[in-house]
């Protein structure tokens, strides 16, 4: 079946002005989800800020409570003991000037970036690389830090970035297809909640303005805002 034949059928008893509860645009969502893949279930969020002005910035990091069901691979910057305890944290990839050398060729074999507090003079040098990557380690975010097993073992285990985008929308993959409805449910209250403790004082009338759900080749959902917190 054609893409576009697929979506349509998809979108068969999808009211596309309704606003649904989280629990049932979840179902509807997961009922959808037929590809022969397990379809990660996104979640975007239309928030009342203009990230054009650092005082409206939203970005942030939480730990899903049910992982994201995707397996992160995790590259730190690091030397001497932190790289060691980097390795024993499971990172995948470890290294300090040759890993920078590394980057500057090509090589980006990971998904998520850390660096402890010393190595940040050389990362630097990689912000045209790792930047529009969205990988810059940043300490905002917990990820230039010197609890490097912390750091690991939360990538690891499903915490997950968030970061607005120019037109005052933030989207984040918050679990697959497979997962229970109540486990996807839970993983979107958990960021819902880091994002709206991340408002920023710039941020003037409605926070959080629209919501919508989705997987990755199903229609979007919209859904009742005030439904995903709490």
């Amino acid at each position: 079946m054609a893409i576009g034949k697929r979506l349509n059928k998809a979108r068969e008893g999808v009211d596309r002005e309704k606003l649904y509860p989280l629990a049932d645009a979840i179902k509807m969502v997961k009922e959808r989800a037929k590809a022969k893949f397990d379809e990660t279930i996104e979640v975007a969020i239309n928030l009342g800020v203009d990230p054009r002005h650092a005082d409206q910035m939203v970005r942030g990091v939480v730990t899903l409570p049910n992982g994201t069901g995707r397996t992160l691979r995790v590259g730190v910057f690091a030397r001497g003991a932190k790289a060691d305890e980097a390795k024993a944290a499971g990172a995948d990839v470890v290294g300090a000037e040759d890993l920078v050398e590394k980057v500057q060729n090509g090589a980006i074999d990971f998904d998520r970036c850390i660096a402890t507090p010393d190595m940040m003079p050389l990362v630097g040098r990689l912000g045209k690389v790792l930047g529009p990557r969205g990988l810059m380690p940043n300490p905002k975010i917990g990820t230039v830090t010197m609890d490097v097993t912390g750091a690991v073992k939360g990538a690891k285990g499903g915490s997950v970035e968030f970061r607005v985008e120019k037109a005052g929308i933030l989207q984040a993959g918050v679990g697959k297809a497979s997962f229970s409805e109540e486990k996807l449910v839970e993983n979107i209250k958990a960021l819902a909640d880091a994002v709206s403790k991340a408002k920023p004082a710039g941020s003037k009338g409605t926070y959080i303005q629209r919501v919508a759900v989705s997987s990755t080749m199903g229609p979007g959902v919209k859904v009742e805002p005030g439904t995903i917190l709490g």
